[in-house]
């Protein structure tokens, strides 16, 4: 399994908590890292960017159903949102376009160089995700519950 340099976790909190902040989400903090074993046994929203090019390898954006609608709500405008729909999940996929972009320009500071795969997104009890990556899981907390997390699956080989 290749690892992530723990040094390459920053851009990918930094970008995140621009982006809420953007959308008027505020308030965003770091919540504890860990690894992940890519197991999500609730009813759970995925957003899934690949990445090529100077890293390579997958960063899934991950909330529970609840936070989904809530997010995807901010994104339209405060339109209410009562199902995962195709123009929600639009809206949620532009939010992973959002912070894997920001996220990207701020490795190109740092001349790492990679581009974004369209977002793929992913809504299911019990998913289960496998990579061949150690996947490193970045809670982002928000009044003190966790409001997204950011898994990590990348190589800079």
């Amino acid at each position: 399994m290749a690892q992530v340099d723990i040094k390459y976790i920053n851009p990918f909190v930094k970008a995140t908590i621009t982006v809420l902040e953007m959308l008027g989400i505020n308030g965003g903090m770091l919540g504890k890292l860990s690894l992940s074993d890519m197991k999500f046994p609730d009813n759970a929203f995925l957003i899934q960017v690949g990445l090529t090019g100077g890293m390579k390898g997958q960063v899934i954006i991950g909330m529970t159903e609840q936070k989904a609608k809530d997010t995807a709500s901010v994104m339209m405008m405060g339109m209410p949102v009562n199902e995962l729909d195709t123009m929600a999940c639009s809206a949620l996929g532009e939010l992973g376009n959002m912070i894997m972009g920001n996220t990207a320009t701020i490795f190109s500071t740092m001349n790492i160089i990679f581009d974004i795969t369209p977002p793929l997104s992913m809504l299911g009890y019990d998913l289960k995700l496998q990579t061949d990556f150690t996947a490193i899981k970045i809670p982002i907390i928000i009044n003190n519950e966790e409001h997204l997390s950011i898994y990590v699956c990348i190589s800079d080989d």
